[in-house]
């Protein structure tokens, strides 16, 4: 699969907001003391096994994720708190061989010169997200850094208790930018306990990332 286009908006939050909602054995991950909830639109292309070429009605949709950070045996990776797309088969497939919270939504993308304009309304209870942004120049992020913290993720974490499955993924380091973003709605995070606001602490932009999934591997 390929991610286009995409933003990291994140939010510093106090980790004991976040704690209750990650199953354990799983450790929420912290940097500096705080948690972080990041929200991510942008579009999924070429989505399918490797080697298959499939339509691009069932291969290449928007998405957007509420995620935070996590770790099990000092193995760190990414916690979803959910999944928006357009396409049902994603919502389905994502639910029932990766068991991660997909929902279905309305979103639209629009380009304007350098400028995104993404909108995001879940069907199933409203969540909403809107904002407009723009990448800019190019980051270099430093080992051990807040920057390299939030991306250089190399697995995903899923289920609930007693049946926890680990995703890994293959790509390239991530090809950084800075970014700038004028955010007008954002009630995603809301069933968390999360008023995030409009405002975020954090922005990276990646135009591109081609990446390799592998099927979910069960955890003890």
């Amino acid at each position: 699969m390929s991610w286009i286009d995409l933003l990291f908006a994140h939010w510093a939050v106090p980790p004991h907001v976040l704690a209750p909602w990650i199953v354990a054995p799983l450790e929420l991950h912290t940097f500096d003391g705080s948690a972080w909830l990041g929200v991510v639109p942008f579009r999924m292309e070429n989505v399918g096994p490797r080697g298959v070429a499939l339509p691009r009605v069932v291969s290449a949709f928007p998405e957007i994720n509420v995620r935070t950070y996590v770790t099990h045996r000092d193995k760190p990776g990414v916690w979803f708190f959910s999944l928006d797309a357009t396409s049902r088969l994603a919502v389905v497939l994502g639910r029932t061989i990766f068991r991660l919270p997909y929902f279905l939504a309305h979103i639209e993308i629009r380009r304007d010169d350098d400028c995104t304009h993404y909108h995001s309304r879940r069907i199933l209870d409203g969540g909403e997200f809107a904002a407009v942004f723009r990448t800019c120049e190019p980051l270099s992020a430093r080992p051990g850094s807040i920057d390299e913290w939030l991306t250089e993720r190399y697995c995903l974490y899923s289920g609930t208790p007693g049946r926890l499955i680990r995703t890994e993924v293959q790509h390239s380091r991530w090809p950084l930018h800075r970014a700038e973003a004028t955010v007008r709605m954002n009630t995603l995070a809301t069933r968390l306990g999360c008023e995030l606001g409009t405002t975020p602490d954090l922005l990276h932009a990646a135009p591109r990332l081609d990446v390799i999934s592998w099927l979910p591997e069960r955890i003890a």
